[in-house]
This record gives C-alpha cells, structure tokens and sequence, in this order.
C-alpha cells in the first residue's frame, strides 16, 4: 500500500484552490481524483492500523483484540 507524501497533499491543496478560481483541465481533474482516491486509501489504512491495535476489556476480565474480532 502506498501511502500519500506531503507533496502528493500540497498538490491536492493546489489543485483545490485552482477549481475555486477557476475552471480545472481535463488532466488536473483525473489527476485530483487519483489524488483524492491515494489520500482517502491512505487514511482508511492508518484507521485500520489503529484499530488493529484496541483491545477491548470485558466486564468478566477477559481481553478481545479488534484485530481477533475483525477476523471472526
């Protein structure tokens, strides 16, 4: 998986303030929506990756981790 650089965000961010004044060309649409889809990839991995990492603590004593549950 590839996760999105701070330059891949800059870009987004100046593609963005480019569709506000103005109209956008064929190419930086296609581009700002594979860069759009590259960041929203990437920022569902990092929730996974946190969630993986949570256990949850029954009122018995006993641990689940989210990852274990995922799986079942």
């Amino acid at each position: 998986m590839k996760l999105i650089t701070e330059e891949e965000i800059g870009r987004i961010n100046e593609l963005w303030k480019k569709s506000k004044e103005g109209e956008l060309t064929a190419e930086e649409k296609e581009e700002q929506q594979k860069l759009r889809r590259l960041y929203i990839d990437s920022v569902k991995h990092n929730l996974r990756g946190h969630l993986n990492n949570i256990s949850i603590k029954h009122e018995d004593g006993s641990v689940t981790k989210l990852a274990d549950k995922r799986k079942q």
